[in-house]
């Protein structure tokens, strides 16, 4: 009887009666004794079946948005499995959102106990991070601290919890390159330093006296605008247009090319 050989050969032997014989005493015993002595890890991952234990570790993120009147507290608490082992992860178990604000109470607690499900389902829930960034508010968007665009208060969530999963290690973020880096700080230093220029230009034009008139005073004022920040810690100028790879608030034009002095998008003509 031909039998299939469904497994990559790994080597051989002649088979003899005798050999066969003994091969079939000794098998379940040797069998059992190599399975007793092949070290095991039981490995527990995300699942529903999961209980909920008494203490969860978690952060607490804050959204001050113009579309709401009073701030909004995302928690996010995470559940450590296999804790103590080479397996030890921390996943997200369940989401809550605080307000005073009762406006969008129904809706946030709807979303919040689905994702708080999808959460406890297991596997890669990354995918919630794009599909609330995607969520556009009819009656448009808005910039927040430091300069990025959030079209809506439900993508801003989308990103708070992107924040959150990159904290915890589920998301790695493409870091910039050394290269990347250094052009965009030379980007950077090059505006700046014509931005000064133009500063001490229209300042000396300004101090002269009446001959400019209404058009130094014009001047001074914009260069005081290309010179200052957008304010709350971000060190963009208050001129630059939204990038529309990073979302953020900080394209310039510098030698007709509109440059992005945080991701270094760069754009001419």
């Amino acid at each position: 009887m031909a039998v299939r050989i469904e497994k990559k050969i790994t080597g051989y032997s002649v088979a003899t009666a005798e050999g066969d014989k003994a091969a079939a005493q000794a098998g379940p015993a040797a069998v059992q004794e190599a399975a007793a002595e092949r070290p095991t890890a039981e490995v527990i991952q995300m699942h529903e079946r999961i209980e909920r234990p008494e203490v969860l570790v978690g952060s607490t993120y804050k959204i001050k948005s113009p579309l709401v009147e009073h701030a909004m507290y995302v928690t996010i608490n995470d559940i450590v499995l296999n804790a103590g082992s080479e397996h030890e992860q921390r996943r997200p178990f369940e989401i809550f959102v605080n307000s005073k604000s009762m406006e969008h109470f129904q809706w946030i607690v709807a979303l919040t106990r689905i994702m708080s499900a999808v959460f406890r389902k297991g596997g890669d829930v990354t995918f919630l991070v794009e599909e609330m960034k995607a969520v556009f508010d009819p009656r448009g968007g808005y910039f927040k601290a430091g300069g990025v665009y959030m079209p809506s208060l439900v993508a801003e969530l989308g990103a708070i919890v992107e924040d959150h999963l990159k904290s915890i290690g589920m998301i790695h973020d493409p870091e910039l390159s050394a290269a990347q880096r250094a052009l965009i700080d030379e980007k950077r230093r090059q505006y700046e330093s014509r931005s000064k220029k133009n500063s001490d230009a229209d300042v000396a034009a300004a101090d002269a006296g009446p001959v400019g008139g209404l058009f130094a005073d014009q001047g001074a004022d914009r260069a005081g605008e290309d010179v200052a920040v957008t304010g709350e810690g971000t060190s963009f100028p208050p001129s630059a247009t939204m990038c529309h790879k990073c979302s953020t608030k900080a394209v310039v034009v510098m030698d007709g090319c509109a440059t992005c002095l945080n991701c270094g998008y760069s754009k001419c003509g």
